[in-house]
């Protein structure tokens, strides 16, 4: 519209690149910045509103809650119900999470959410609102659409409880499926060739990543949960470690992934991997170094007490695998391997999830195949057992 002469109807006028309007309410005189743009159309819609805020206003309907539904965005009621991002915000707060759960939050609010929904009060974002930010949002892929929606429809989830907003907006939106990851553990052998090439390395200081993918792959521990581990953790007469930390963003968070503390009981391979670390730590004290003594199992180096993060380890594994010929997988996998090898040997789902810190509902999910195919033909055994059983029963009757 540069260029031309513009007339704009009473009480609109041009801010900056957006329109304003100006009215009476509760006595004094009101200015509202309106998410416009000055164009005939957005003129037009602007002079509507104002023309229904007056008429509201004449007949006493406009009142602070009607306000705050007209002007989301509006600082000038000042009410008890906090805005999406103060509650947001509040909400990370006073969360016991994480640094990396803390981080993946912020993400996707900041990048996805807080933008259109920072300044409009937490109990007028309705599922309309948040369908039209999903619908004009470029999303990189499914996944991460539904980290983006999962993680606001908890925070909407508490606000509910906490009896800011009548229900949970984000409750009805549609989830992009999941994408079921393919589990792709190493064989028992391929295990036990990993270890022993690490341990053979020649730069001692270095075998300490032996030991520490020997524990790892058969205790079935998270790697961070593993690097944070601490002698006065261990208790080698009951045969036990008690997993309540992790290494996360360079630092050691006193409580698990899940939050809670579970107690792993240890094999003779993880024995044999901590009497190792045991002798490698008393070598280290009579060394040279910034640091020589650390209270933890797996430290990386002279010069650091653990671990920073679990990227570190790929300077260890990949070398290894690939001087094998042993086909790539990430560490992670270490913990796969253990649960697989757990199953195909029999053990009882409830005691291995109980090792891995899972439910045994999502033990079951994630490793049907395993449980599967280790007792896939004593099943149907059974299934013949019982038709012959059948069978005798009706030719008796």
């Amino acid at each position: 519209m540069a260029g031309k002469s513009v007339v704009l109807p009473r009480g609109v006028e041009i801010f900056r690149e957006s329109l304003r309007i100006r009215f009476t309410w509760d006595g004094a005189r009101r200015c509202e910045t309106l998410p416009y743009p000055p164009t005939q159309k957005g003129i037009a819609t602007a002079s509507k509103l104002r023309d229904q805020v007056n008429s509201l206003n004449k007949m006493g309907l406009l009142d602070a809650d009607k306000y705050a539904e007209l002007f989301p965005g509006s600082q000038t009621v000042a009410g008890s119900t906090p805005t999406f991002g103060e509650y947001a915000q509040l909400w990370l707060d006073s969360r016991e999470i994480t640094a990396g759960t803390r981080l993946n939050y912020k993400g996707a609010l900041n990048l996805y959410w807080v933008p259109r929904l920072a300044l409009v009060r937490i109990d007028l974002v309705t599922p309309t609102l948040l369908r039209k930010i999903i619908a004009t949002t470029k999303w990189s892929s499914p996944g991460v659409k539904r980290n983006a929606i999962t993680k606001l429809s908890t925070i909407l989830k508490s606000a509910m409880e906490d009896g800011l907003t009548p229900k949970n907006p984000a409750e009805s939106l549609e989830l992009p499926k999941r994408k079921k990851k393919e589990i792709d553990p190493l064989s028992l052998d391929e295990a036990n060739q990993i270890i022993a090439k690490m341990y053979q390395h020649e730069h001692w200081p270095s075998t300490i990543y032996a030991a520490y993918f020997e524990f790892a792959f058969f205790t079935g521990m998270r790697l961070s949960e593993a690097l944070a581990l601490r002698w006065n953790d261990v208790d080698l007469s009951k045969k036990v470690v008690h997993v309540r930390r992790t290494v996360a963003l360079g630092k050691v968070e006193e409580r698990t992934k899940t939050g809670g503390e579970r107690h792993v009981l240890l094999n003779d391979r993880a024995l044999h991997a901590l009497e190792f670390a045991k002798q490698y730590a008393e070598r280290r004290s009579k060394g040279a170094g910034k640091i020589l003594n650390t209270p933890y199992i797996f430290p990386p180096s002279k010069n650091s007490e653990y671990v920073k993060q679990t990227s570190d380890l790929h300077k260890q594994w990949g070398p290894t695998l690939l001087a094998l010929g042993v086909r790539y997988r990430p560490p992670y996998n270490c913990r796969h391997t253990y649960a697989t090898i757990c199953l195909m040997s029999g053990l009882n789902p409830a005691f291995i999830a109980q090792q891995l810190g899972h439910s045994v509902q999502m033990l079951l999910t994630t490793y049907a195949r395993w449980i599967n195919s280790s007792s896939d033909w004593s099943e149907l055994e059974k299934l013949q057992i019982g038709i012959k059983m059948v069978s005798a029963e009706i030719s008796a009757t």
